[in-house]
């Protein structure tokens, strides 16, 4: 992250970002209070999505169900996103505010570039997430909630780095993996049994692969590879090299054989 600038006696200032800008001009969004129960507005929940390290970077995956109460909202949502060129945001909890929220981020990270020159570090980006999630707290009371899991590759300590979020906007940088969503739990309890450190990239793509069917079989808001359908979770990797966007083609095997594997 780059230093603040300090103009006059020690004073730090630093750029205004995007959102504060739309503030001063009066262009903020404003949220009204929701009245009556949060199930009865029939809104989408996004459910899991993960992150798992392997020996040269990260990958970041999301399941594409989305849930209505007990009824299935979406078969086709998209919950993991590019940030910038090096890393990546995935989303879980309310999906229309969720979705908001990463192209806010998206926005903020672009605004913060063009101003300084640089790339935010890797650090700064989840401490800017976090707040942006904190922002987010009194819809949480109101049971609006969106809880992030971010993650990237960090050129000042040559590796891929991971990190979880609290609804109040706690940051947690994850050694291994991480995951958030309804089907977190039976996740982690999968990739706790078969990570391995020194797993190369195509090995990081079958166990992240295997532990989303893992919590698909357990967790019903969660969906696994669907093959009869074509619908495949949407999967990121991102290395020294920058953020790749894997197209079907290249997961369906994978996704095939750990349906195989699981099962």
């Amino acid at each position: 992250m780059s230093e603040p600038k300090a103009p006059v006696g020690g004073i730090t200032e630093s750029p205004a970002g995007f959102a504060q800008v739309l503030k001063a001009a009066g262009l903020a969004p404003t949220w009204d209070a929701v009245g009556g129960s949060v199930a009865d507005l029939g809104l989408a929940d996004a459910t899991t999505v993960l992150a798992v390290r392997y020996d040269a970077g990260v990958y970041m995956i999301g399941d594409r169900q989305a849930t209505e109460g007990y009824s299935v909202a979406h078969r086709k949502m998209k919950k993991v996103f590019p940030s910038d060129d090096f890393s990546a945001v995935a989303i879980s909890g309310t999906a229309g505010l969720a979705i908001e929220l990463v192209k806010l981020f998206q926005t903020e990270l672009e605004h913060y570039e063009k101003l300084e020159g640089t790339r935010l570090s890797l650090e700064g980006r989840a401490n800017f997430l976090a707040r942006l999630v904190r922002q987010q707290l009194p819809m949480a009371f109101q049971g609006l909630v969106v809880v992030p899991l971010f993650c990237g590759f960090d050129h000042l300590v040559g590796s891929g780095r991971l990190f979880t979020f609290d609804v109040v906007g706690g940051r947690y940088e994850e050694d291994d993996f991480g995951a958030t969503g309804s089907g977190s739990r039976e996740a982690k309890s999968y990739l706790r049994s078969h990570f391995d450190p020194a797993m190369d990239a195509e090995e990081g793509l079958s166990v992240a692969m295997r532990s989303l069917v893992a919590a698909a079989e357990q967790d019903v808001a969660t969906s696994g590879p669907d093959v009869r359908r074509g619908i495949y979770p949407n999967v990121i990797r991102i290395n020294v090299d920058g953020l790749v966007e894997l197209a079907d083609e290249e997961i369906a095997p994978i996704a095939e054989a750990a349906l195989e594997m699981v099962r």
